[in-house]
């Protein structure tokens, strides 16, 4: 609708005033822009105000000596480990935690007795086990905790943590050694157990495939924020680790393949001499990928199976963990990246069931992730990066296992493909967030997976420009946000708690990482501030407290209110374009204005009763004596008089020359009245669409809701005409709500589609391989 502003507004003031909007809620004004202050730890002299390490800031260091024996014969594993454990903070501790993580699968463990289950009509052999929870001989058998001469330690276990009751009090500044001897029954990953370590059985070849993870009882994190991090291990909630160096002597039998965490230290000795050439060519390669052990070596290898037995001596410095993985059946190829200053090498091990995605994507990918991710953080600093093929995903330091296996005939759908490229950078990401900028997973699982998936969807990016990422583009994570709210938990909720955790932990804050660098921050503050982050944090314990207040301290930015809807809160974004008033500066002559009253009037006064009486009353009284009519029988209230002429022209000529500019210019004037459905406060992204196919974007800042968090009001002046307008137009905010998004508003029908009977058989797949049709025709 368009209505005309009179031309007199201009003699009293330039300005346009705002109209108050209706009240749409009870509580206009909450707490959507109040600051976090009370919300966030306070500043001490370990940690900064600005979010970065105080002066005093400290944090433990356990050192790890380890010697391992892999049982191919009955899947089990027995370890000595020595431990050198320093205590860095200003606190005597009278006791250390270790975590036994392999606990979680024990027969004593919460993780089956805390999980919900029900009974189906039908029920599979996998769901009746993950019930019954069989009397598998699993978890940890420590069989010594002893000082350096051979005293025993005592401890007490409690489920997956154990403590370590010292002797006399660690003092500050001290250290401490001990060592522990024990053994565990490795578990069938592939089996209802599930979980991240474990093996996989080939049965055509009846061979193993190994994932050791987890694998040795590790310390706890003991912090300036929560003192010792003992939460049970569960399952879902993962790891708050301490950094060390560690030297682990892994013996296996000799046609094992072995990769691992760290730095091969006897090539020489574990490999062929042929493999020691490839693997020295190798480290001098950096664009394809040299392979070390090929498909054919490996298949001859799974047919005759050795017998003795080799040690494979790795070193790694300044690491929260270590893992590593063994199979006779691995393929194994590796290439050099430059990182900064330092040489890296990419590598890759995998079965001959993963080729040939993986030989001709894996290793590549791998040099892609520390590129991408080392430009927006710092210089990936470890010597090594390893991908696994080993159908999970999961990651440590240096080394990941990830998925991607092609059909028996080599044939792979592009789901597939992406898969396999989308976890291996995310695996091998995770170096970046927890392994080196190392938060806490146990308690803030968003802060290593939503910042590493943000990563992941700039790096997928990167590889192809058309690249189907599930996570980071904001339209898609708005069905999670429309979900009921009784499945719906703010950001900063332990794992353990969350019912939608992949789009809680991960997509979420992907998301908003992705809003705040497109939307809100724009490009160039954002990778700033996120870079200063990392730098600030690489080989330290941060908190979210570090990261909000870094984020804004180093972009200058007021971000609370951002971190207050998206991460403490659950309520979606859907702003509504209500209504839109369209309003034109009034400089018509008196002429002009009389003609469209006139216009106006005829119109007003068209309505069927008078069509109808123009027949039905043959004479009105009027009509009939002449002596009823009287002076307003005749007067035209649309003619133009000389005084409107004369007032005119006075006050065209009271104008000086800029209000005269202005009431000539033709601008038009759009009141837009915006209202708050979903109550996330987001910017106002506008496209105004103009009658002469040009279009023009405008953004208003968050900030505008700041005094009526329900509902706002703003006026914009365009000096051409909107034909039409769209709220959010490049989708941008994660509304939920697309239909009332545009003025005037646009509908589409909903498509329902006819069909003749039938269906696929129940459980069929859906999926399609086109790879594999396209072979099929040859």
């Amino acid at each position: 609708m368009k209505r005309i502003l009179s031309a007199a507004i201009i003699a009293f003031s330039l300005m346009l005033s705002l109209p108050v909007l209706a009240q749409w809620s009870e509580q206009n004004h909450a707490e959507r822009f109040e600051q976090l202050g009370p919300m966030l730890r306070s500043p001490n002299v370990y940690r900064t105000a600005s979010g970065a390490p105080g002066h005093q800031y400290w944090q433990q260091k356990a050192d790890h000596e380890i010697q391992v024996e892999l049982n191919d014969e009955n899947q089990s594993i027995k370890g000595w480990q020595k431990v050198t454990y320093y205590n860095n903070s200003p606190d005597p501790l009278k006791y250390l935690w270790i975590q036994l993580d392999q606990n979680e699968r024990a027969k004593d463990s919460n993780t089956p007795k805390i999980a919900q289950s029900n009974i189906n009509n039908r029920m599979n052999l996998r769901q009746l086990e993950g019930i019954l929870w069989h009397d598998l001989d699993l978890g940890y058998k420590i069989l010594s905790v002893k000082d350096l001469s051979g005293k025993d330690i005592p401890i007490t276990i409690v489920k997956t943590m154990m403590r370590v009751d010292l002797p006399q009090p660690l003092m500050p500044g001290q250290k401490t050694e001990f060592t522990m001897d024990w053994t565990f029954n490795i578990h069938d990953r592939m089996s209802f157990i599930g979980g991240r370590p474990g093996y996989e059985y080939f049965e055509k070849d009846g061979n193993y495939l190994y994932t050791m993870a987890e694998w040795f009882p590790r310390m706890a994190v003991y912090s300036d924020f929560q003192g010792w991090q003992h939460k049970q291990f569960v399952g879902r909630g993962e790891f708050a680790l301490t950094f060390g160096d560690y030297k682990v002597k892994i013996t296996v039998p000799a046609d094992h393949m072995v990769g691992s965490t760290g730095v091969l230290q006897n090539a020489d000795k574990v490999l062929s001499a042929t493999e020691l050439d490839r693997w020295k060519a190798a480290q001098k390669t950096f664009d394809t990928p040299v392979v070390i052990r090929t498909q054919a070596e490996a298949e001859k290898l799974e047919k005759t199976k050795a017998k003795d037995k080799k040690t494979w001596e790795f070193h790694a410095e300044n690491v929260r963990d270590f893992a590593w993985t063994s199979s006779r059946k691995f393929i194994w190829d590796a290439m050099a990246v430059k990182q900064g200053g330092n040489e890296v090498m990419a590598m890759s091990y995998y079965a001959k069931e993963a080729n040939p995605l993986w030989g001709q994507y894996s290793t590549k990918v791998v040099a892609h992730t520390l590129k991408s991710y080392s430009s927006r953080t710092f210089d990936y600093p470890y010597p090594v990066a390893i991908s696994v093929e080993a159908t999970n995903g999961m990651e440590y330091p240096m080394i990941c296992f990830n998925y991607g296996r092609p059909d028996a005939d080599g044939t792979y759908s592009d789901a597939v493909k992406y898969g396999m490229i989308s976890v291996i950078i995310h695996e091998v990401g995770h170096n970046y967030f927890p392994m080196i900028v190392n938060s806490d997973e146990r308690q803030w699982s968003w802060m290593d997976e939503g910042l590493n998936t943000f990563m992941q969807f700039l790096a997928e990016q990167e590889w192809d420009r058309d690249y189907p990422s599930r996570r980071g583009p904001a339209h898609k994570i708005a069905p999670y946000m429309a979900s009921e709210k009784s499945t719906l938990e703010p950001i900063m909720t332990n794992s353990e708690n969350i019912i939608q955790f992949g789009p809680n932990a991960y997509a979420k804050p992907a998301t908003a990482l992705n809003i705040l660098r497109e939307t809100i921050m724009g490009r160039e503050l954002f990778d700033f501030a996120y870079q200063e982050y990392a730098t600030r944090w690489m080989f330290k314990h941060p908190t979210p407290d570090d990261f909000f207040r870094t984020m804004e301290d180093a972009s200058g930015i007021d971000l609370d209110w951002f971190w207050r809807g998206w991460f403490y809160g659950t309520e979606p974004v859907d702003i509504s374009l209500e209504t839109v008033n369209w309003y034109k500066l009034d400089n018509r002559t008196p002429a002009e204005k009389k003609a469209d009253q006139k216009k106006a009037f005829d119109k007003e006064e068209t309505y069927i009763s008078k069509e109808y009486n123009q027949k039905d009353i043959p004479q009105t009284v009027v009509e009939a004596d002449p002596s009823t009519k009287d002076f307003y029988n005749s007067y035209n209230p649309f003619s133009v008089t000389p005084e409107d002429e004369k007032a005119y022209k006075d006050f065209m000529a009271s104008l000086n020359p800029k209000e005269k500019e202005l009431v000539n210019s033709g601008m038009n004037f759009y009141e837009m009245k915006f209202k708050n459905v979903g109550g996330l406060v987001m910017p106002l992204i506008i496209q105004f669409n103009y009658a002469d196919g040009t279009s023009e974007v405008e953004r208003i800042p968050a900030e505008i809701w700041r005094l009526n968090e329900s509902g706002v009001s703003k006026v914009f002046a365009k000096k051409k005409e909107v034909k039409s307008i769209v709220l959010d137009p490049y989708r941008e905010t994660a509304d939920i709500d697309e239909s009332n998004n545009t003025w005037p508003r646009q509908y589409a029908p909903s498509r329902f589609e006819m069909f003749k009977g039938g269906g696929r058989v129940r459980g069929a797949s859906a999926g399609d391989n086109p790879m594999k049709k396209a072979a099929s025709k040859k």
